[in-house]
């Protein structure tokens, strides 16, 4: 297969990227589009103590396996199919199983800091920065991680103010002025994800 088209999504926590990573995900559709999602890539500390992995700041640079996100990166652009882990958000944890990824013409990979880290953001032919107010964000963010991560209120507004906050002000909101499309208002901007997706459909 030729070369694929990466694509990268960033945003803060809480934005929308996902929604829009998802959405071109299902618009498209298997084989021609690949997700590979960064939150994946947490390092693998279960050597630890459930207390000292509860409290990592997961927003910040240094709690992504780098090296092996632009590992999997160059194999699918190679066309070769990657072994991606499995991050349990619950227990702060990598597990043993992997999900199969395969190659596709079009590789999307999103994540927070997906436009910070320097050697992944150069690897994008697309770099895309999903843009939503913080009070917009913070709430999404407070319904998920109750809902499905099995966190009480308290401990999810503490680590927004400890954490989450100060990452995004130091390391993701700047990211943005890498963006060639920002998307304004989330994943829910009908007409940008409109002009999103046509892009891609040119590639294929």
């Amino acid at each position: 297969m030729t070369t694929p088209f990466l694509v990268g999504v960033a945003g803060g926590s809480g934005s929308g990227k996902t929604t829009v990573a998802e959405r071109l995900a299902g618009l498209v559709g298997e084989p021609d589009l690949a997700l590979v999602r960064l939150d994946a890539y947490y390092c693998d500390r279960n050597e630890l103590p459930f207390e000292e992995r509860a409290a990592i700041n997961y927003d910040h640079p240094d709690a992504f396996d780098w090296p092996l996100l632009l590992e999997h990166v160059a194999a699918l652009q190679k066309g070769l199919e990657v072994q991606v882990p499995v991050y349990d958000f619950a227990t702060y944890e990598r597990l043993e199983e992997r999900v199969v990824v395969a190659p596709a013409h079009v590789v999307v990979v999103e994540g927070i800091l997906v436009l910070y880290e320097p050697d992944l953001r150069e690897r994008f032919d697309l770099r895309v920065f999903v843009d939503t107010e913080p009070d917009v964000r913070f709430i999404r963010r407070l319904e998920r991680d109750v809902a499905v991560r099995e966190r009480s209120v308290a401990s999810v507004i503490e680590q927004y103010l400890d954490t989450v906050r100060p990452s995004h002000q130091q390391f993701i909101e700047p990211s943005k002025r890498h963006a060639d499309v920002i998307i304004p208002h989330g994943g829910m901007n009908a007409p940008a994800l409109d002009v999103l997706l046509a892009r891609v459909r040119e590639l294929l």
